[in-house]
């Protein structure tokens, strides 16, 4: 709906046309009184996504306005729900207090000012977060230049209710890698730049700097010289910058968050996952966008918020780096050593409140005093936990010590809050009671004025009762008369004569008076609360700066955080069924009884989980695994590509022994989606993401793939297969496994060296296949799809009549022409890079017999599809019999 012409509004109404002109992409949190109130389209949308009531109010022109609102105290439940049906929401609040009535002044509605713009990247509240997830707003800017070297992003993330920023300079191919990584709430985007599957996550356009302006910019809001201070940052990292903050300050009217100072990343150091990887592997997140039966979920032992939000960016990004992988094991390994400090250090941790969080509140001007006491206790824990650590009986590692040095800063803030603040605290400051009776005088003055002047009503109210004569006589408040004298309507009439007392209200139930008595008490005890309200909150503010002063809060949550992912490392370890992974730097890669954890997590106790063997070393870095549907296969390859995860993330992994050389980009294609939307069907998303391995995957790479090729035509799909696990084995000379239904592709074992065949094991028991979901040297010559499809409860006559038909088939396929290889074998061994050393040779296939005139028609075509130089003896039998078969039938 498009907005009317502001013309002819009433004041109210013009204020909030100008109000939304300044936002026309936010729908206008209106503040009228205790409501938040939207109009025209933005009630419509509103109504709608939130299910509230669309009404009017008033008219504008010969039309009715549509209204709809929400009251103030319920508006973050509101706004969540907005938030995550992706709207913007600008909020208008009342900058001047309601006037008093009969009092003069300035006529006209209240001023009102937006104060702040809520989007999906910039929240704060606890009631609009994940406590377990980072909540993160990505700016994205191009390198500048032309042609092929200029072909590069700078990107940097904020999080505003954290303070974290950190900064990237990444090629070009790196951008949707990094993003599925970061899985941002928002994404600020300087052009047109295609975010493939974030596309809907970006924010409106935005002004993209230049960039000596950009780093003037950011360098400022720091309060130093230069951006140089903080690192070496390129110019496109500057303006990503720059943007992000520009877009926080905006949405926050001019205020901006504590934030820590930007970290630039150098491109590297990080595995390389992308988003279908992640997709695949729920790492964090499943497919549905739900959080159990995910990696995280499995593996996660921390008991506090900001641990949580930790171990999901150490799994998020895995390390390529030796060195900063074995720093993490050291750390959890010392803990599951010192069983005595992992269960002082997990007791303390459990009453840790949200440290970061609540800094980044107080920084904005929205913290309550709950955040501040989130400070003080985190500060009392981070003593006990300090102590804690001290007890062990070694010293603790790198890791844990640098954790520990920061456990006793700001001791004198400590001490200061645990003065200033109350023990029992409100929900809100408005509510009094924050600031310790005690810590200031003038506060204690003001409360004791009001205090005593309510402890007078008290008497005057007994006074009164008795001078009159009504022993049912109250004084109360009212929120517009103040302090009245309150009566039952019967007994109003022995009252209203009295020239002592006024007047002031009657309803159908009492009667309301007043006195010049209570009038000057009334205004007296206003006078001395509105006093010790501001003197209150004059002192919260004033700890709030001590609060953000203080360097000590933000170490210590850091440290707070990673010490909680050590201890759940270590919990996890400490079990003696996870272990800790050698990780090298060679090609080595031998996995000793590893299990799929996710699985395993959500398995009954009466269960238990089978576990596998792998190994894709140099001399076999190629595992064809064959078998089955519900065999087990997608399992196998999902748990090796999680343990490469965990143990590159420095975390235990799931088996009896690991040795890992580093794997520095991780490809998973594991069960059939599609993209209808955009319109690509599952085939076609299959072939896209298998045209990615083929492009970026590289000798030190793991791949593992599952059916390449079951999207389409039998013959198509054995081709591509085929040509695929080639590549992979000879070209990209990658650590694979591939997992197949095409039992043909085992016969490339004798052409291709580094081949090793594999297959799930099944076993047939009376009558019944069992599958024992263990993986074995060999091939599988049967995929068992009919007794699968029982299983799944296809009915009974229609399994029967696919047994049949499949026997049929297979007798036919027994005395016909077998598939034949799509390449010689000389050809399939030429292209590995070993075969010069096995002295292989190329080998030229040729096609001719003799004269086959009078030969009958299917003999002939078969004969033209063989090639004897590729025929196996078995394959060559199966001609055999085939050919008789043949001639019987045309004789």
């Amino acid at each position: 709906m498009t907005l009317p012409s502001p013309d002819g509004a009433t004041p109210a109404m013009a204020q909030w046309f100008s109000l939304k002109a300044e936002h026309p992409e936010a729908l206008l949190f209106f503040r009228m009184g205790d409501f938040y109130e939207l109009f025209f389209s933005d009630a419509e949308s509103a109504a709608g996504a939130l299910d509230i009531a669309l009404t009017a109010r008033g008219t504008h022109g010969d039309m009715p306005i549509p209204m709809c609102g929400v009251p103030v105290g319920a508006a973050p439940s509101y706004l969540a729900r907005l938030i995550r049906r992706g709207f913007r929401v600008a909020v208008a609040e009342q900058t001047e207090p309601p006037r008093k009535p009969g009092k003069g002044g300035p006529k006209g509605p209240l001023a009102r000012a937006v104060v702040r713009l809520v989007t999906p990247g910039t929240l704060t509240e606890d009631e609009l977060l994940e406590a377990g997830r980072q909540n993160l707003l990505v700016a994205v800017a191009p390198r500048a230049g032309r042609g092929a070297a200029s072909h590069g992003w700078g990107v940097a993330w904020i999080d505003i209710s954290t303070g974290t920023f950190e900064t990237a300079s990444i090629g070009g191919e790196r951008l949707v890698d990094l993003l599925g990584r970061l899985d941002p709430a928002e994404i600020l985007a300087a052009g047109e730049i295609e975010l493939g599957d974030f596309a809907s996550r970006r924010a409106p356009a935005t002004v993209t700097p230049q960039a000596a302006t950009a780093r003037k910019r950011v360098a400022e809001t720091f309060q130093a010289a230069s951006l140089d201070a903080f690192g070496t940052f390129s110019d496109e990292e500057a303006v990503a910058a720059a943007m992000a903050l520009d877009y926080i300050r905006r949405s926050q009217a001019g205020r901006m968050p504590r934030l820590s100072r930007p970290h630039p990343h150098e491109d590297g150091g990080i595995l390389g996952l992308d988003p279908a990887t992640r997709a695949s592997l729920d790492l964090l997140r499943t497919r549905e966008g739900g959080s159990e039966h995910t990696l995280l979920a499995s593996v996660g032992r921390t008991v506090t918020a900001p641990g949580s939000r930790l171990l999901a960016e150490w799994i998020a990004a895995p390390l390529t780096r030796g060195a900063a992988i074995a720093a993490r094991q050291d750390g959890w390994c010392w803990l599951v050593q010192e069983g005595g400090v992992r269960a002082a250090l997990r007791q303390a941790l459990r009453g840790a409140p949200d440290i970061a969080r609540a800094l980044g509140r107080l920084s904005l001007g929205r913290g309550l005093p709950r955040d501040a006491a989130s400070v003080r206790d985190g500060l009392a824990i981070a003593r006990r936990i300090a102590r804690a650590l001290a007890d062990g009986r070694t010293a603790p590692p790198t890791l844990v010590a640098d954790a520990a040095s920061h456990l006793g800063e700001a001791t004198a803030l400590e001490a200061r809050l645990n003065q200033a603040l109350a023990e029992d605290l409100p929900a809100r400051l408005e509510d009094g009671g924050v600031i310790a009776p005690g810590f200031d005088g003038e506060l204690d003055a003001e409360r004791a004025l009001r205090d005593d002047s309510r402890r007078i009503i008290a008497g005057l109210q007994n006074d009164y009762a008795q001078k009159f004569g009504l022993a049912s006589l109250k004084i109360r408040h009212h929120a517009q008369l103040g302090y009245v004298i309150e009566i039952p309507a019967a007994a109003a009439g022995r009252l209203r004569e009295r020239s002592d007392l006024i007047l002031r209200q009657g309803t159908a139930s009492a009667a309301r008076f007043s006195t010049d008595e209570l009038v000057g008490l009334d205004r007296r005890i206003a006078e001395a609360a509105e006093r010790a309200a501001a003197r209150e909150r004059l002192i919260f503010a004033a700890l709030v700066r001590e609060i953000l002063d203080d360097p000590g809060p933000p170490a210590i949550a850091g440290a707070l955080a990673r010490l909680d992912v050590l201890q759940s490392c270590a919990d996890l370890a400490a079990g003696g069924l996870w272990c800790r992974p050698e990780v090298t730097d060679d090609d080595a890669f031998t996995l000793t009884a590893c299990r799929h954890p996710v699985v395993e997590a959500a398995l009954p106790r009466s269960e238990r989980f089978t576990p596998n063997d792998c190994v894709l070393e140099p001399a076999q870095r190629v595992m064809l695994l064959t078998g089955p549907n519900m065999a087990g296969k997608s399992t196998f390859l999902r748990q090796t590509a999680l343990a490469v995860i965990l143990a590159q993330a420095g975390l235990p992994v799931p088996a009896k022994a690991a040795r890992i050389g580093v794997v520095d980009r991780l490809f998973s294609r594991v069960g059939a989606s599609d993209d209808l939307a955009r319109g690509r069907s599952t085939f076609m998303v299959e072939m896209t993401e298998t045209a990615a391995i083929l492009n970026q995957a590289g000798p030190r790479s793991l791949v593992v793939v599952d059916e390449i090729g079951r999207g389409t035509a039998t013959l198509d799909g054995l081709a591509i297969a085929w040509s695929v696990l080639e590549a992979m084995h000879s070209t990209l000379r990658c650590r694979s496994i591939f997992a197949t239904h095409f039992h043909e592709l085992a016969e490339l074992a004798e052409s291709l060296p580094r081949l090793s065949p594999h297959t799930m094991s099944v076993r047939e028991w009376k009558g019944q296949v069992v599958f024992q979901h263990e993986v074995v040297p060999g091939s599988a010559r049967r995929s068992w799809g009919v007794h699968v499809a029982r299983l799944a409860g296809v009915p009974e006559p229609v399994v029967r009549r696919a047994a049949r038909l499949l026997a049929g088939l297979e007798k036919d396929r027994a005395v016909g022409a077998r598939p034949l290889p799509l390449f010689s074998a000389g050809e399939a061994r030429a292209n590995d890079v070993g075969a010069k050393e096995a002295g292989a040779k190329d080998v030229e296939t040729t096609q001719s017999g003799p004269d086959d005139a009078g030969l009958p028609d299917a003999v002939r075509d078969m004969l033209d599809r063989m090639n004897p130089d590729e025929l196996t003896p078995r394959t060559a039998l199966d001609m055999v019999y085939a050919l008789k078969k043949l001639m019987l039938e045309e004789s």
